[in-house]
């Protein structure tokens, strides 16, 4: 079996990478870039270059139409906001491809901060209290203090503490400079967890939730223990069903005893490592979904207790929150000895054991920081625009399929 993934910077296209390749899965990426972090592994069988699906989204979705025409591929499977784009530009592609997304309109409801906030109002379902807000008296509405989101963000970018009035104005100026609206929205109490799920037209295939015990750059969860929120899962069978949604999709949320504050939502599969070390092979189950295969007729859960880890994303989070040297390696060493918090955990990253070459681009990150500790901001904006989409280039790309139509 030969995939195809959309992308090969970020740590979902990495973590994909390892749970095919274990699976005996042949793996080819695109990238804009020339050395991305899915390069470096004896698993990934090729990279082929592409433009950049933000700055030529048209032209990033030409690339992706020559390769799957080929007939080479036996999925295509998008491990970033390209699924997005997929979803928008699916005329654009071949006809019969095997993807597994739901339709533009669809994504129009959880895409953003704004609609998926709407989308759990409508659907009675729990999140902080929020509001639209335009200047700092909006934000003091919503008390401090608060976080504030622009609707369109990636990896954590568009996302600011609010911790007192005197932030608030400055925080939304920078904030809106790209045009899109900011939410204020009240901090929720409790752990950091996702659920990621996969669907079928709205009927649940698979299901798994995780908690974060340790934290990467920009409050990322880097290390996961899988746990038992079986209201999470009716919550996310209940979005699914409600959107008759198709693929993978993703939700944050906090939570107290396993009851959930959502925050987030991420509509395709996010970092499918933990999952996949609990029972629920995210990767191979949307080949399945993509291509017709045999899926589950009962929703697979994965089983609580595993726990996994990436000590490249851990030292980078550690050299961002303290600006040491010092903090950064130990956390480093930590993760790379399985000591600590990260005693029996699994690497899903960068498993050095059993593909070698992923060292090197934990050793590259390793000396930029511990040169410059403030170097994680540029690694991070790095390789964010290497697989981010913008919301300019869907508006590009639905000009297109506007003028296209009959």
């Amino acid at each position: 079996m030969k995939v195809l993934l959309s992308e090969a910077s970020s740590l979902t296209a990495r973590e994909h990478l390892t749970v095919l390749a274990t699976a005996g899965v042949q793996v080819d990426a695109l990238s804009c870039i020339n050395q991305p972090l899915a390069r470096f592994s004896r698993w990934c069988h090729a990279v082929h270059r592409a433009p950049s699906a933000s700055l030529d989204p048209l032209g990033y979705l030409r690339a992706v139409a020559a390769l799957m025409g080929t007939g080479d591929y036996d999925a295509l499977l998008p491990t970033h906001e390209q699924a997005w784009l997929f979803a928008v530009g699916r005329h654009l592609l071949p006809e019969r491809i095997p993807l597994a997304v739901a339709p533009a309109e669809v994504f129009d409801q959880v895409q953003g901060k704004l609609a998926f906030c709407r989308l759990l109002d409508k659907l009675n379902l729990p999140q902080p209290a929020w509001k639209v807000v335009t200047n700092a008296r909006d934000i003091a509405k919503v008390g401090f203090p608060c976080w504030l989101k622009s609707d369109f963000s990636t990896a954590g970018r568009g996302v600011r503490h609010v911790p007192d009035p005197g932030a608030a104005a400055r925080t939304l100026t920078a904030l809106s400079a790209c045009g899109a609206p900011v939410i204020a929205q009240r901090p929720a109490p409790g752990r950091y967890a996702q659920a990621g799920a996969l669907f079928e037209h709205g009927r649940l295939i698979a299901v798994h939730t995780s908690e974060k015990i340790g934290e990467g750059a920009g409050g990322s969860a880097a290390a996961r223990l899988g746990v038992d929120h079986p209201l999470v899962r009716e919550h996310i069978a209940e979005i699914g069903a409600h959107l008759s949604w198709h693929g993978g999709l993703t939700l944050d949320y906090l939570h107290e005893g396993g009851i959930p504050q959502y925050i987030e939502c991420n509509p395709r599969t996010v970092e499918p490592g933990n999952a996949a070390a609990s029972g629920v092979d995210l990767p191979m189950l949307t080949i399945a979904l993509s291509t017709g295969g045999p899926l589950p007729t009962q929703p697979l859960i994965g089983t609580p207790g595993l726990r996994t880890h990436s000590a490249l994303a851990l030292m980078l989070g550690s050299a961002e929150r303290s600006g040491h040297r010092r903090s950064a390696l130990a956390t480093l060493s930590l993760a790379l000895a399985g000591k600590g918090p990260y005693r029996n955990s699994l690497e899903v990253l960068t498993p050095l054991r059993g593909d070698p070459p992923s060292g090197l681009p934990l050793l590259i990150a390793t000396t930029k920081v511990l040169r410059h500790p403030d170097a994680v901001a540029t690694l991070a904006a790095d390789a964010v625009a290497a697989y981010s989409v913008t919301p300019d280039a869907i508006t590009l790309t639905r000009a297109t399929s506007a003028s296209a139509a009959p």
